[in-house]
């Protein structure tokens, strides 16, 4: 077999096949055993048909297409690993010749993963927000540890802003009740703002007993956008009432005898978490960065797909949720044209920045070991709300586990990225970024210097909506199904 690759783009490739037809026999010999078993001609046992009997029921020319496109998918493997080809799609294959005892020529176009040139990693710089963290977020913080702990009593007065009262609500349309719109008893915090439109300028200055009237507009139902008269009757007012600041505090809400131990507790985790976010924040500017300064070509194959499957996650939520997408569009203050504009450019970015990522994958030879592998899915699994062997059992179907391992290599690719960027704050001054520990290489990785990067960075995403680029497919072939009898 001899194969010639064309490039027709940065991300397409056409392959020209050349097979001597003597390379066909192994195939068109099982496709006439196939054959024999399937066709059943009198005075001849299933399975001894001779093929020269088949020949003549079937036609030669039958037989040879059915042996060709028994052969194709091996033949078109075989030229992809010998022509070296990353492919991305399924290939468009075309038989251009081929007779009886000539020779099988076929091109097969393919969209293909496009060549990357990374910048210099010591290059790239990043400035991200500092670490800062100010008396009053520490106080807020407490504030709010108060007011989980805060005790509702009982007040004899006027309702105010931050009251909690039991609330009695009737509506009515042009006169009439609405039916299902009374509730009893209702528990609601004023000022919350989340239950009727109109409703907390209404009750604020009512007492204990006292029904307030006001109009606003229905938003479920079916008489939904229509305006409404609603009656709220207030049955009773509780205020809050926060315990004091003190160690006494300290030594309920938490595992601290001071208050002066908590402060600074709460003072070192509102750090972790804005150390957190500056890491979250110095990938995303990098990531930008990079898009910036690589040039990434994206095959229109790929961004279709991933653009589809985007439209299909959001038909599923929105299903979740019992809304349609125009309902949803106009949540937003997009036309239809904008936000599909703006998933277009939203899907391109994710597959260029995968396709950036990858090749630093190959290029620094990262892998992945049993264990990292197995971190990531009890992780997910527990994020997920299942049971560990559970969720691999999920893994294990399709390309899950692909996709799996491809988001943990890119992870660790960009971790590697920022290793080695410069990232300053606001002022220029260096920081230290949180970053996870990497593991240190076995020793026999070491000893080969990474020339085995065990990884397969090709893979689906669905979680975080990304963009995967598909692993190499043959083309399907057109044979019939072995199962089943042919009567003539």
């Amino acid at each position: 077999m001899k194969a010639t690759k064309e490039t027709l783009s940065p991300t397409r490739v056409k392959l020209t096949v050349e097979v001597p037809f003597d390379e066909l026999k192994p195939s068109l010999d099982a496709t006439y055993r196939k054959l024999a078993r399937q066709v059943r001609v009198s005075g001849f046992r299933p399975g001894k048909v001779p093929p020269r009997i088949l020949d003549q029921r079937l036609g030669r020319g039958v037989i040879l297409d059915e042996a060709v496109q028994e052969a194709l998918p091996q033949l078109y493997s075989e030229a992809v690993q010998a022509e070296e080809v990353d492919v991305l799609s399924r290939p468009e294959v075309d038989i251009t010749e081929f007779a009886d005892g000539g020779q099988l020529v076929f091109t097969a176009e393919v969209d293909v993963r496009p060549e990357v040139v990374l910048p210099e990693f010591s290059d790239l710089s990043v400035t991200v927000d500092a670490v800062e963290v100010t008396d009053e977020q520490v106080e807020e913080q407490l504030g709010a540890l108060r007011d989980r702990f805060a005790q509702l009593q009982p007040v004899e007065r006027a309702v105010q802003t931050g009251d909690f009262v039991s609330l009695d609500l009737s509506a009515q349309a042009d006169g009439k009740p609405i039916e299902g719109a009374e509730a009893t008893g209702l528990s609601y915090e004023v000022g919350s703002g989340n239950l009727i439109e109109g409703l907390d300028e209404a009750i604020v200055g009512a007492t204990d007993g006292e029904s307030r009237t006001f109009t606003t507009e229905l938003l479920a139902g079916d008489q939904a956008g229509q305006q409404a008269e609603v009656t709220a009757t207030v049955r009773g007012v509780k205020e809050k009432e926060l315990p004091a600041l003190d160690d006494d505090f300290a030594t309920t809400a938490s595992e601290f005898d001071t208050l002066d131990e908590l402060r600074a507790d709460v003072r070192t985790r509102l750090e972790q978490s804005r150390r957190t976010e500056q890491v979250g924040q110095a990938r995303e500017k990098l990531l930008e960065s990079l898009l910036e300064r690589v040039e990434v070509p994206v095959p229109d194959s790929l961004l279709e797909g991933e653009i589809e499957a985007r439209e299909h996650r959001l038909s599923h939520e929105l299903e979740h949720i019992g809304t349609d997408r125009a309902t949803y569009l106009e949540t937003l203050g997009q036309s239809a044209e904008e936000f599909d504009a703006e998933v277009r450019e939203t899907a391109g970015k994710a597959i260029r920045s995968q396709f950036i990522l990858d090749a630093v994958i190959d290029v620094e030879s990262i892998g992945i070991d049993q264990g990292e592998l197995m971190e990531q899915v009890i992780l997910r699994a527990q994020r997920s709300g299942l049971q560990p062997d559970v969720y691999a059992q999920q893994l294990a179907q399709g390309e899950g586990l692909q996709a799996l391992m491809a988001d943990v290599l890119r992870t660790k690719a960009l971790f590697l990225l920022l290793e080695n960027a410069k990232v300053v704050d606001g002022e220029g001054n260096p920081v230290e970024l949180a970053l996870p520990a990497r593991p240190a290489p076995d020793a026999d990785e070491a000893d080969d210097d990474h020339d085995h990067a065990d990884h397969d960075h090709d893979g689906h995403d669905h979680a975080d909506g990304e963009a995967a680029a598909e692993p190499a497919q043959a083309p399907a072939a057109t044979a019939t199904s072995d199962s089943g009898d042919r009567d003539i």
